[in-house]
Parts: C-alpha cells; structure tokens; sequence
C-alpha cells in the first residue's frame, strides 16, 4: 500500500496523480437506476456480481437499490463482504481444499452463504464441512447451458440435488445456469439464440430435478450481455450481472438490440502523456499494470484520432493521425478493455462528479484470489 491517498476531497480530477482509476458517480447511478427498474419491473431478483468492483461501498449501494445480495467468486472476496455487512452471498464457484471450506464455513457464521457444486465429491466436503463446523449452506447445482466451462449435464442435475437434498446438512437452494461466453458475443440476435439454448438446458435440469420430487426455489444466472433473455425467459427468476455499473469497452463493442438496455461507461483509467518520440506517436504512463489487456487494448474516451497500439509494463503507445496534437502533460481517460481485472489492479476507486473528487472507496477484495 502506498503511504498516500490517490485523492483528496474537492480536488479537481485534472490535478490527480494518474495512472488513477476513476468512477464518474453520475453515471454511475444511472447505471444502477437502469438495472434496477430492467430488473424489479419483471419482479426478477437482482443479484449482483461483485467480482466486477470488489468494493463493498459498491455492494451496499446495490442492495439499497433493490439487490437481494451479491455474487462473489471467491470465499476469500466473501469472507470481505461479509466483514462490511453484506448478508447474503453466493460464491459462483466449486470451493476445494480444506483451508478454503474452513474459511467458508467461518464466513457462513457471518453470512448466509451459498455455494456451487457440480460433481459428488464436492457434495460430500461440503457435508463433512458442515458437520464439524456446525454450519447450514445453501447448495446450488451448477448447470452446463452452454459455456462449456463447468457445470453437470442437464440429465444429471436432479441426481446430485438429491445428494444434497439428503445430507441433512446441507440445503439445496436451486440451480446456478450461467452461459459466460455468450455474454461478448457481438450481434444481439446471437445472443438471444444463445440464451434461449441456455434457457432449455436450464428447463431440462429443472425438470429432472422436479422428477424427483423436489422443488427448485432459484434458477440463477445471466451477465450484464444477456440478462433482458434470462429475464424474459420464463425460466430463470435470479440475474447476476456485475459490470453494468462500470461498462467496459468490451461490452461497448456489442451490437445493442430494439430491447436492451444501455449503460454508460462508468470506470476510467486516468492517464497522462509523457513522451512524445516521434509524428504519430505518443506514450502515456498507463501500461499492463494500469488496465487489463486481456479483452485488447483500452479505448481512449472522445478522443478522435488516437488508438491505443500497445502495451508494455508501465507504458502505453498511442498512434495518432496527422494533425493531432498530444503534447507532454496532456490527461486521458482511457476505457478499460475489460473492468474486472484493472478494478483488481487498484487500491481504490475515485468517485467523482462535475470533475471534483466526491469521495474515494477502497477496493477492499481486491487481491482476494483464494
């Protein structure tokens, strides 16, 4: 940690000290507004991702707007949350290992906690967990709808909610059906063909589950690129987008359809020129260690005629058409490629309005991997 503040108070964002992540609260709160009415308008439940922001003022903001609680990734990012006040979380995640189950269930003494599994194995740590902590756990089980990462096949789902069902211990809470990869996918029609896909694996689990004779409370899922689907669909009644509130440049490059909703760029990484080599071409100080280069390079915020070329460890090259000036001091505001891990590359976020800083809230879970 450095031994300063990024910010003060009523500082001008033209004097900060940059690289600087920086949130413009004024759409920031649109954003949240938005989502908000997309979401309780349909009587849906509005769960947040956390991982985008890994700042607990942020989580608060979103439950007072309506969230029933959040999502986190990481019982580490939990155990954070739970500390600030956030009550009911669900780890999107299988957690394996006895260090983690034990912090799991330590955080489950704070919080009610759930947690994915989608194999037996996993079932039986959580059993064994549970039994010697004296904890309850809501269990989902993780379904495979189409984003070929983790999940059970769809015919497999009712098999081991029964598993949990019978624990004794445990409490199945409902089936978690996320499609991650159809979140990018550019053109709107894809991505309602994609979900509408998802949403039938989803029924086909649902069903197998009720052929067992349980209910299935929550079928949970969906991404800031596709929840108006999972909404619509009939099938899902939890959605868990994360980076509406921020919008990347990632998620400004889909193709917007006649019902989606659209959210403002939030979250900036303020940057400063400080070189000048040569005609067309500048360097500024926001390299792989200010933004994340993962989803390609940043967009650079209304500034016609630079593109961000490459990057390196603490520079960023910029290519510049003829006639375009950038001289040495001049501020940018670059657009993340991808909001999640450059959020996790800083201590705290910037708020600021009108271009005086509002306040600065630590980005408390960043770092929480584990």
């Amino acid at each position: 940690m450095l031994p300063w503040k990024p910010a003060r108070i009523g500082q001008s964002v033209h004097d900060l000290d940059t690289p600087a992540l920086v949130l413009r609260l004024d759409a920031f709160e649109r954003n949240l507004e938005r989502m908000t009415r997309a979401v309780s308008a349909s009587g849906m439940r509005l769960r947040p991702h956390a991982k985008s922001h890994k700042c607990p003022a942020i989580a608060h903001r979103q439950i007072q707007s309506g969230a029933v609680g959040i999502c986190c990734q990481k019982v580490s990012e939990a155990a954070v949350f739970a500390a600030s006040g956030v009550r009911d979380i669900l780890i999107t995640n299988q957690i394996v290992g006895k260090e983690k189950l034990a912090r799991l269930a330590e955080t489950a003494g704070k919080a009610r906690i759930g947690v994915l599994v989608d194999h037996p194995a996993h079932v039986a740590a959580l059993i064994e967990t549970a039994k010697e902590r004296d904890v309850r756990l809501d269990v989902y089980v993780e379904v495979d709808v189409g984003g070929g990462r983790c999940g059970v096949a769809p015919r497999d789902a009712g098999a081991l909610a029964q598993r949990i069902a019978d624990s004794g211990v445990l409490r199945f809470a409902g089936l978690h059906c996320y499609h991650g990869t159809a979140q990018h996918v550019r053109r709107s029609g894809d991505r309602a063909a994609a979900i509408r896909d998802a949403s039938g694996q989803a029924l086909l689990a649902r069903t197998d589950v009720e052929s067992r004779g349980m209910s299935v409370e929550i079928v949970t899922g969906a991404g800031t690129g596709t929840f108006v689907h999972e909404r619509d669909s009939g099938i899902y009644n939890e959605l868990q987008p994360g980076s509406y509130i921020f919008m990347d440049r990632d998620y400004g490059d889909n193709e917007y359809g006649d019902g989606d909703v659209r959210f403002e760029h939030a979250l900036f990484v303020l940057a400063t020129v400080t070189s000048r080599p040569a005609p067309g071409r500048a360097v500024i100080d926001a390299g792989l260690k200010a933004s994340s280069m993962d989803s390609g390079m940043p967009g650079i915020w209304r500034a016609k005629g630079m593109r961000y070329l490459s990057a390196s460890d603490e520079h960023g090259v910029l290519a510049l058409e003829p006639g375009i000036a950038a001289d040495i001091g001049d501020r940018l505001a670059l657009v993340p490629g991808h909001c999640d891990p450059t959020v996790n590359l800083y201590d705290h976020l910037i708020c600021v309005l009108d271009d005086v800083v509002q306040d600065v809230w630590p980005i408390e879970a960043r770092g929480a991997l584990r």
